[in-house]
């Protein structure tokens, strides 16, 4: 029988198929890494733009704003060639600043700093970490961390302060789908990623109505147009208008593929429209059993980003049916606080807690109780038992243990790259 091997954090497990009863949905398509001098011929000619040479003078301060370690973009070969095009071009080495665009994730460690940077960049060029929390704010003072730029969606746009102080901003981020703000990369990296906690949650609770008990329409992977959460990120990413943008697509490696680079709105709508096109695979039927994998780290990293591929394993498995995710989960939930939400009894009452006290993360308990509720949800995991539990998931140990409890005769899917890939049915 064929074997495919699924990634699970950084390692891997072999799993044999009968290709009689599953079919593999996504398989990464094989492009070829780009060279440096494919980047900078990218880069030499922009989507929309003038090329950096021309926007950037002589003295000039710049921002590079990067993701933390939660995304895959190639960072650290995209940010070396920049910084050493920038040099060339005038930009005294001083001038360039990096910012790591965490929104409310955990801060970026020192060795994933390196990791993301290239030890080359991280000890030449200064670094700057976000915190959307600012104690200053807390205590009821003047912010020292955020500029106000006025409200959205009733309440303030914050953004941090170094978007202004630096005469340049250019950011730097993978695409990929997300299950409310259609796609990542571009806009995000100014909000949520440099946003304050309120604003946070302002615009990503535009995912949610309140009134229905249930994601707002138009809101959902691959949408952009008529999509809340992406209008909302992008009247925010206005504000600072970045001087330049640059959009990855990575394999499986996390190498660069492909490059959209330029206009910060013009480059990442080309990219999005180029990943949709190779990443969205067509489904005749939904299926009584999926067997999903994220795609490893860092799609995997915790249980709030592993959820995005239990989201695309939604798409193709018949209600009632059987989800196996493989989630290491090496960094736990994402959120100490995140257990909190399954204190509910039922999504129902989930939702109205979230409508009540809307937190970030509580829309994403909603989803993940949701989909409990639809499917039997079974997860191979780091996480404690109590932990999975609670959150209404069943532990095991291998495929193996799973499947032997199954009808044999039941036909399934295997998603080797969950998180990457959208089904249409």
């Amino acid at each position: 029988m064929p074997k495919t091997e699924l990634k699970y954090g950084k390692s891997q497990i072999s799993f044999e198929y009968d290709e009689e009863r599953f079919e593999i949905l996504g398989s990464e398509k094989r492009f070829a890494p780009l060279t440096d001098a494919e980047i900078g011929a990218r880069l030499d000619n922009p989507i929309g733009s003038k090329p950096l040479e021309e926007i950037i003078g002589d003295g000039a301060s710049v921002l590079i704003v990067v993701p933390d370690a939660t995304r895959q973009t190639a960072c650290g070969q995209v940010v070396n060639l920049l910084v050493r095009r920038l040099i060339a071009g005038g930009t005294l080495p001083f001038n360039i600043s990096i910012i790591f665009a965490t929104g409310i994730h955990r801060k970026v460690t020192t060795d994933e700093k390196r990791a993301l940077l290239t030890p080359f960049i991280f000890q030449r060029v200064k670094t700057f970490d976000h915190n959307a929390k600012d104690l200053m704010q807390t205590a009821g003072l003047a912010s020292n961390q955020f500029i106000n730029f006025g409200e959205l969606n009733g309440a303030p746009v914050e953004l941090n302060r170094a978007l202004v102080e630096h005469d340049h901003v250019i950011i730097v981020g993978g695409i990929s789908f997300h299950y409310f703000a259609g796609f990542t990369g571009g806009r995000k990296l100014i909000c949520p990623g440099l946003a304050s906690a309120q604003t946070i949650a302002a615009t990503h609770a535009l995912a949610f109505d309140c009134r229905t008990r249930s994601r707002r329409t138009g809101v959902g992977n691959g949408k952009l147009d008529g999509n809340a959460v992406h209008e909302a990120f992008m009247e925010a990413a206005a504000k600072i208008n970045p001087s330049f943008s640059i959009n990855t697509i990575v394999n499986d490696k996390g190498e660069a593929v492909e490059l959209f680079g330029g206009d910060w709105i013009e480059a990442h709508r080309a990219g999005c429209e180029f990943y949709d096109s190779n990443h969205t695979v067509k489904i005749t039927e939904k299926r009584d059993l999926v067997i999903v994998s994220g795609g490893g780290f860092p799609h995997d990293i915790n249980m709030i980003q592993a959820h995005k591929a239990l989201e695309t394993a939604s798409d193709a498995c018949n209600d009632g049916g059987t989800i196996i995710l493989l989630a290491e989960c090496a960094d736990g939930l994402g959120r100490h606080d995140f257990l909190k939400w399954f204190k509910a009894e039922n999504s129902g009452e989930l939702a109205e807690n979230l409508c009540l006290n809307y937190e970030v993360n509580g829309q994403t308990a909603w989803s993940l109780l949701r989909k409990t509720e639809r499917f039997n949800i079974r997860i191979i995991t780091s996480l404690t038992e109590n932990e999975t539990l609670r959150m209404r998931l069943h532990k095991t140990l291998s495929l193996d243990e799973n499947l032997s409890r199954l009808d044999k005769k039941m036909k399934g899917y295997i998603l080797p790259f969950g998180a990457k890939y959208l089904i249409w049915n």
